[in-house]
């Protein structure tokens, strides 16, 4: 076990009163990446004072592998028009900022008000140095970790800690 269940919850309310804080009297749009974000982010909504709106993305760039193929597809759009909307990008995980980095750009194209990022986790040594997240529950050693909504292969995710995934 790398990060236990507790540690997680008080993280996630840290994140959720800085957020209620840089938002004050906005009613912040988060977009969680699917399926990894989904434990976290509902958590996060309910660590964040005030209303509050959710939407989705869905991306491929793993495919079926324990790495990112380099390639990033959307495969599910959000539902919300962002135009001039406070937005939080909301990750289970980054590890080179790939993903990140894309979707920041096709966020910024729909013209919100501001767009900020946020992930559970990071993986050091895998990102680039010059990637600025505005909100970062732990930073990990780079192995591969499930639970809290993340999986190897689907399974794992319902486990309420992050775990290194040493294989079936």
């Amino acid at each position: 076990m790398l990060v236990t269940e507790a540690e997680i919850v008080e993280r996630t309310h840290q994140i959720g009163s800085q957020i209620t804080s840089d938002l004050a009297g906005e009613v912040p749009l988060l977009i969680g990446v699917l399926k990894g974000s989904v434990i976290f982010i509902a958590d996060l909504m309910r660590a964040i004072g005030g209303p509050v709106e959710i939407d989705f993305l869905a991306v491929s760039s793993y495919g079926k592998e324990t790495t990112s193929t380099g390639v990033v597809k959307i495969l599910k759009d959000v539902d919300n028009e962002i135009a001039g909307r406070h937005v939080v990008l909301v990750e289970d995980i980054v590890d080179s900022g790939l993903t990140l980095r894309y979707l920041m750009g096709y966020l910024e194209a729909k013209q919100p008000a501001t767009v900020r990022t946020c992930a559970l986790l990071l993986r050091q040594g895998q990102h680039n140095d010059d990637l600025d997240i505005d909100y970062v529950g732990f930073s990990l050693p780079p192995a591969f970790v499930v639970g809290y909504g993340l999986d190897a292969r689907q399974k794992y995710r319902n486990l309420p800690y992050i775990a290194e995934y040493t294989g079936d």
